[in-house]
């Protein structure tokens, strides 16, 4: 498949391999993904963010000698499942998802690993539990938006805090 692959400090267009879903994870095709500021942060200073990612229990840092896709702000469609899966979408469906996969080895951030492609490729896996699916009607550009308003919101929907 496609992807915009960091490599050697630059983005380039190349195949990568399709991934496989593994046991409760979901295979979906990329249907809009953002540029966050994070990584063009990390596009610009990988070294330093590969660093700051070693500080970060359970979070496997960036190898910066292997490729890496980024994007973890995206709405997909869901194509396939993966085994141990309840099959809560159907095919076609469009989703939103916490960008973080579960799997045997522990949970991986979507868009800053070597092994787990982002956003910025054509197909990615999700971790069905996490996924969310797309109101009718909500423009896959509008939904991709989710994962940095809900950074961004003064709740992050957790409980209420007190106004200033």
């Amino acid at each position: 498949m496609r992807a915009a692959v960091f490599r050697n400090g630059n983005i380039v267009t190349d195949n990568i391999p399709d991934p496989v879903p593994a046991a409760g994870q979901v295979l979906v095709k990329t249907l809009a993904c953002g540029i966050c500021g994070s990584d063009l942060h990390a596009r610009k200073h990988a070294g330093h963010t590969a660093k700051l990612m070693k500080h970060f229990p359970g979070r496997q840092p960036m190898d910066l000698s292997r490729d890496i896709v980024f994007g973890h702000e995206f709405c997909c469609e869901v194509l396939d499942y993966g085994p141990a899966t309840q099959r809560r979408f159907k095919p076609g469906a469009r989703v939103c998802s916490v960008p973080v996969l579960l799997g045997a080895s522990g949970p991986q951030g979507i868009g800053y690993s070597n092994d787990i492609a982002g956003g910025y490729a054509e197909r990615m896996l999700l971790t069905e539990p996490l996924m969310i699916e797309v109101p009718n009607g909500l423009a896959a550009e509008h939904a991709a938006l989710t994962e940095p308003l809900a950074v961004g919101h003064p709740r992050g929907g957790q409980g209420r805090y007190p106004r200033r």
